[in-house]
């Protein structure tokens, strides 16, 4: 019986890890005043970025509709027969309205199909690595319900904190006041962000200085880790070389089973902007 991963592109990964494992996406839009791209489809993460810094106002971003859903689960269900069992793991339902157009698709073709579909409380690649660590347990045949105890696991163990180089954007996006964000700028105050329970951006701690944060991130994750092996990513929006950097200094400094260096896609980088610099990691 075959298992299909299905997610949304905010999971933000790599279209050929992607169709390596079999992984189905559904693209968010973003919008620039008129102008509307599919994520991943007609912009890349590169080009968004390059717009975003010469954008005077904030773009936006929509969720796929439950249609689109709808028509993405026939297409699997096309392919892979009436006794496919699809898991559509999905951005946090406390940031988009993704979660909610999957569960109403779901609800349209029920009697057709197994679906579960998970609101992940989380972000960008932080459950798209889960969503990878799901396919590849289905190519190794583990049952539906081993496979959906390994999401859960994953999702509650995992750990991410990142730093953003401006507060413009957050501010922009209506997740700090101006005024923090202003003095946050002055003081070159670097906040360390997590996200919590719930699936929110939150605060984690705050210092000054890019070193400082970094060290106070590796810091947290060492707590977490020790020396056990560990599967992480570094992720970034659009500063590749600083990403690189810190993934060679995680590897000298934990036990790394598995690292990916990701980018952020247009979803995500449209609240963080570009220089955000970001460490997830779960116990392997």
């Amino acid at each position: 019986m075959s298992i299909v991963i299905l997610t949304d592109s905010a999971s933000d990964i790599d279209q050929s890890l992607r169709e390596s494992l079999g992984i189905v996406s559904v693209p968010l839009k973003v919008m620039f005043g008129e102008e509307t791209y599919t994520d991943g489809v007609t912009i890349t993460a590169s080009a968004f970025y390059d717009k975003l810094k010469q954008s005077e106002t904030l773009p936006t971003t929509s969720q796929p509709s439950p249609l689109d859903f709808a028509e993405a689960y026939r297409a699997i269900i096309d392919q892979h027969g009436k006794d496919v069992q699809i898991i559509a793991i999905m951005l946090s339902g406390a940031m988009s309205g993704t979660y909610q157009s999957a569960l109403i698709a779901r609800s349209m073709l029920e009697e057709q199909v197994d679906i579960t579909v998970i609101d992940s409380r989380k972000a960008s690649f932080v459950y798209g690595m889960i969503c990878v660590e799901a396919a590849r347990a289905a190519r190794e045949g583990k049952t539906k319900q081993q496979i959906l105890d390994m999401i859960d696991h994953f999702l509650h163990e995992v750990r991410v904190y990142f730093i953003v180089d401006t507060l413009e954007y957050l501010q922009k996006g209506g997740r700090i006041g101006k005024a923090s964000a202003l003095i946050g700028s002055l003081l070159n105050i670097k906040p360390i962000l997590t996200l919590d329970e719930a699936g929110y951006v939150a605060p984690f701690d705050k210092v000054r200085g890019t070193k400082k944060a970094l060290a106070r991130v590796l810091e947290a994750l060492k707590e977490y880790a020790g020396n056990d092996p560990v599967k992480m990513a570094v992720l970034h929006s659009a500063i590749p070389d600083d990403a690189a950097d810190l993934l060679a200094r995680v590897k000298q400094e934990f036990n790394v089973a598995e690292a990916y260096l990701q980018q952020i896609g247009p979803i995500v980088g449209t609240h963080a902007g570009p220089g955000l610099l970001g460490v997830m990691m779960i116990k392997a």
